[in-house]
């Protein structure tokens, strides 16, 4: 993997479009040489100091937990091991729709972490401070890059950071590595801060 360049993406597990954008970054893994490595941030975070509508709110706080649980394993172990326990977690929260069951959440949580090959114990860190500062790091280290008026997900390459791209669906092959093409280019671009228009669909997943 040498010869491969090193793509870093912050994500909050519950976000549905960080979920996009990580699928993404693994199809253009297939199609050009880079190297996806994986990084907790917290929505949670994120937002402890804006004005944002009660409900979201108290999801958020709810999200702590897997967020927590992803930050305890990224102390423990590699970034391929973060990004199968996320690839679980997304699957499970996303494509099978539970992420609004959080009555379930821990139950949800464990599955995800047997099939990531990782300890069910892990699933204790989601009501434990224990990781926080472990968490606050990794976040403050994304977030700091592209500064705080965005949010998940955060892409860092050769020293350009970036918000994004939000997409739905998640392109697929060449497609996918067009797209990457492109948003490096003008991520690269000395001056260039934003490109955007209103999203007119909900994620699509596949």
């Amino acid at each position: 993997m040498s010869d491969r360049t090193p793509v870093d993406l912050w994500f909050d597990p519950f976000c549905p479009f960080a979920w996009m954008t990580s699928r993404w970054l693994l199809e253009v893994e297939k199609v050009r040489p880079i190297e996806p490595r994986w990084h907790i941030m917290s929505l949670n975070i994120l937002n402890e100091d804006k004005d944002v509508p009660e409900s979201y709110r108290e999801m958020i706080a709810k999200a702590i937990g897997p967020v927590r649980v992803v930050a305890a394993v990224q102390e423990k172990y590699d970034s391929e091991t973060v990004g199968r326990l996320y690839t679980e977690l997304g699957l499970r929260f996303h494509n099978q729709g539970r992420v609004k069951r959080l009555d379930t959440l821990r139950e949800t949580v464990e599955e995800a972490l047997e099939a990531a090959g990782l300890d069910r114990v892990f699933a204790d860190a989601m009501d434990s401070e224990e990781y926080d500062g472990v968490l606050r790091a990794s976040h403050e280290d994304g977030i700091n890059r592209v500064g705080q008026e965005v949010g998940t997900p955060v892409i860092a390459v050769d020293g350009v950071a970036f918000f994004g791209p939000v997409i739905s669906p998640a392109p697929k092959g060449e497609e996918a590595g067009r797209l990457w093409d492109g948003v490096r280019l003008v991520a690269g671009i000395d001056g260039f801060f934003e490109l955007k228009r209103s999203r007119t669909r909900p994620p699509i997943f596949d």
